[in-house]
């Protein structure tokens, strides 16, 4: 019997190789995205057709809207950065940082988790790129695992011992795009931008844009993501 996992699944570059690692790895994987309320909600549809292209068992997206808090260019009336260099993305916690996002996210990974019988949660989460983001952090999963195993009764009585997987937490965007490939992930069905327009098209200037760009560059992997310039 093929053991059970939970996928985030933005609908992003990350997310999908992250799903098709679990599955490399012999997980039967269901797959949850998060309709909370981001400007670059469009990702949702990329997330649907991923988890059919990608061989999700099955594809749940839960709706909250997390605008009610505000506090991110991502949920609230704060002008996305464009244009940034990369040595100023990778410093700081920029203002696409949502608070406490990772952590209902995972939150609510953990609760589908122990309703299907699985024990294992994948995420995306990556250091390199976005060091400034706190909830991407080792010490931040490490801590989750261990409330999981506090905090549910199917660990408390027994049943199994929850695991957080971060595949790609320590690899560059190059490499992340590199195992895709390898994968067989067809990127040109990913979405990473935060400012899309309503056609699914990336800016192709706000700070996942260009991080994006610049992973397919060292990469050596022709760029297929449609972008509004184009």
């Amino acid at each position: 019997m093929a053991k059970r996992a939970v996928v985030l699944l933005s609908g992003g570059l990350d997310s999908a190789t992250t799903l098709a690692v679990a599955k490399e790895q012999g997980f039967e994987v269901d797959a949850l995205s998060v309709d909370y309320g981001q400007r670059h909600r469009v990702e949702l549809a990329c997330a649907q057709v991923l988890a059919e292209e990608l061989g999700a068992v099955r594809h749940t997206v839960v709706r909250l809207d997390l605008r009610a808090v505000g506090g991110s260019a991502l949920t609230d009336a704060i002008p996305v950065p464009k244009d940034r260099p990369h040595d100023a993305i990778s410093e700081g916690i920029p203002v696409t940082y949502v608070p406490a996002r990772n952590t209902i996210l995972l939150g609510l990974a953990l609760g589908h988790a122990e309703v299907i019988d699985a024990f294992d949660l994948f995420l995306g989460a990556n250091v390199l790129d976005y060091s400034g983001y706190p909830d991407c952090r080792p010490e931040f999963l490490a801590a989750f695992e261990r409330l999981a195993n506090l905090a549910t009764k199917a660990a408390v009585e027994g049943r199994g011992r929850y695991r957080v997987h971060a595949p790609l937490l320590k690899k560059t965007k190059a490499e992340i795009i590199r195992e895709g490939v390898r994968l067989g992930i067809d990127f040109s069905l990913t979405l990473s931008c935060y400012d899309p327009d309503d056609e699914g098209r990336g800016c192709g200037h706000c700070d996942s844009c260009l991080l994006r760009k610049k992973g397919f560059e060292e990469a050596g992997v022709r760029d297929t993501t449609k972008y509004q310039e184009r």
